[in-house]
Formats: C-alpha cells, structure tokens, sequence
C-alpha cells in the first residue's frame, strides 16, 4: 500500500508492566520532555500485527516479571530507502504474563496491571509511540542498531520524549524493526508500589524503569 503519511500528534498511551526494568544494559535510553513533532513524508508500511510482537519486561524488590502485549496497529515512514518516521498503537487491554505458571496468580496480575492502579486501560485503552528523527548510525556492524531513534511517547494522556538504539532492516516491501526501549513509569503517573511517590515501601517496591522490547514487520 502506497500512501504519503502525514502527522503531527497523538493522544494516547505506549505501555506496561507491574514492575520496572531496573538494569540499565542499554544506557543510551532517556526520557526527557516532549517535543513539538515535525511533519514527514514518505511511503507508509503498514505493520502487520500477526508477525509483529512486543514484549515487556519489570523488575521489582522480590524479584521480576514479563510478559507480552499485542499491536493494535501502525505505520513506518520511509522516505529514500532509510527510516523516516512512523507510529505504534498498542493494545493496552492485551497485557498478559508470560512467566507465572499458575493460572490464579497469573490472572490476578494481569488484571492488576489492567487496573487503575497501574495503566487504567479501561481509560485508556491504547499507548502510542511516534518517531520525530530516526538517524543512521555510520558503519554499524551486521546485526546492531543501525538508527538512533527519537520520538513522543504517551501513557495515560501523558507524553515524554523517549530515545534508544534500533535495528532496522529494509527489504522489498517489507521493513523489519527491533528495539529494546527503557521507560520511566513515574513520568506518566504510573504510581503503585514506586518509591517516587511513597515511602516506606521496603522490598515491597517495584522500579520505576521497565523495558519494552519491540520486533515489528511493516509492509506495503
């Protein structure tokens, strides 16, 4: 599908987890205030849900979880063969886990993660990421990050400028996208169990930073 894609804002969220990543493997990841974005052009790749996935990662005091969450739906923007813009709609009403074996359990946190104590989805139902730059990276090896991507991330009508390191590969109609991006709960009032917002908490407090890995197949 061949389209010139056009946007300027968004309204609604990007995602997860009942816990944070507190590792910090990738430092090159900031949350920072928002900007303005710029209107771009290009061809717009459609991404293709059933072969795109997401997945999530926290940490807390007592231990971790992860989990996974489904694409509502989206574009890439490429303009001159290289990565030009784009955006990604979550599901927010998807959010499952991935590593409690029993069922109770595992269905109590997905429900709290649902909650109003975490990302409200009933409220808002859907987190979008949108690209403002994507910049090559000069000479980068087979297999890493080759852009250096920048852009606007809402989650619960709240929106921080968020940056990390993305591999990007481009064939025919089709664009593959991976990245691995670190983000702030506190920033976007995701408060329960942070230290940010209550003391006291002891080893019943959940980092604030947890990982969104993205793998993403756009195409025409």
């Amino acid at each position: 599908m061949k389209k010139t894609l056009f946007y300027s804002s968004f309204a609604a969220v990007l995602l997860m987890t009942a816990c944070g990543d507190a590792t910090n493997e990738n430092t090159e990841n900031t949350t920072i205030v928002a900007e303005e974005p710029v209107a771009a052009e290009g061809q717009a790749y459609e991404i293709v849900e059933e072969e795109s996935k997401v997945n999530w990662h926290g940490t807390k005091v007592a231990g971790e979880h992860r989990g996974e969450i489904e694409l509502q739906d989206g574009q890439l923007l490429v303009n001159n063969n290289q990565l030009a813009g784009g955006t990604v709609v979550v599901d927010m009403k998807t959010i499952t886990n991935s590593d409690i074996e029993a069922e109770e359990d595992r269905t109590k946190l997905e429900g709290h993660l649902k909650s109003d104590d975490f990302f409200g989805v009933e409220k808002y139902p859907t987190a979008t990421f949108e690209i403002t730059n994507a910049t090559p990276v000069a000479n980068a090896g087979a297999g890493q990050p080759n852009y250096n991507v920048e852009g606007n991330l809402t989650i619960k009508e709240k929106t921080e400028k968020v940056s990390f390191p993305a591999t990007v590969q481009m064939k025919g109609n089709m664009v593959k996208a991976s990245a691995d991006v670190t983000v702030d709960r506190s920033k976007f009032d995701v408060r329960y169990g942070s230290n940010s917002f209550f003391d006291n908490l002891g080893d019943k407090a959940i980092s604030d930073e947890f990982t969104i890995s993205f793998d993403v197949t756009a195409k025409q």
